[in-house]
């Protein structure tokens, strides 16, 4: 890291609050803007903050609110209560980004399911097209947010939602039924 690079960390960091402070950013105080490159910029108060990080505390139950802005350091910009304040343009360009970061794509059919030394072998339909990933059995790579979301961790740690389990055909149901 150069000379510069640092200083340019140590003048981001002395426009932060304190490490006890929170400081909420709304429509009035801070304004999104997306580079070129498509990387996202915040201007809060006035002071611009480059490359900032969206960090959504509940990205599959709620993921409009409690929105936490961080520096590529991963200190803490700001936090936003609610995208429902902000414009829909800077609604949208935030959403964008935690679309980016929370890539996980739902799963609409269950074509195959196979278990195999401790390891689940999933061939499956998403909105994003046929994919084939593997689990680990055991806790905590398959969870239940909600009544019937899922979400499928696999090895690699890429996230796959069945966004309504009911919605599968019994057939589909019987074969992660074991699983769930």
């Amino acid at each position: 890291m150069t000379e510069e690079e640092k200083q340019k960390i140590k003048e981001e960091e002395s426009h932060l609050p304190e490490s006890t402070a929170v400081r909420m950013l709304t429509p009035e105080n801070s304004r999104f803007e997306e580079t070129e490159g498509g990387m996202l910029n915040v201007t809060v108060d006035g002071y611009v903050f480059e490359r900032v990080q969206v960090h959504a505390s509940f990205p599959h139950s709620s993921p409009r609110r409690y929105i936490s802005i961080r520096t590529k350091s991963n200190k803490e910009v700001g936090l936003i209560d609610s995208l429902d304040n902000f414009s829909r343009e800077q609604s949208e360009l935030l959403i964008r980004q935690m679309k980016i970061r929370y890539f996980s794509p739902n799963i609409t059919k269950i074509i195959n399911v196979k278990d195999e030394s401790g390891y689940i072998h999933m061939a499956v339909q998403t909105d994003c097209g046929e994919c084939r990933f593997t689990v680990r059995g055991g806790g905590g790579n398959v969870i239940n947010p909600t009544e019937n979301r899922y979400i499928i961790t696999d090895v690699d740690g890429n996230r796959f939602i069945i966004p309504d389990v009911t919605k599968l055909s019994p057939k589909e149901y019987r074969m992660i039924d074991i699983y769930l």
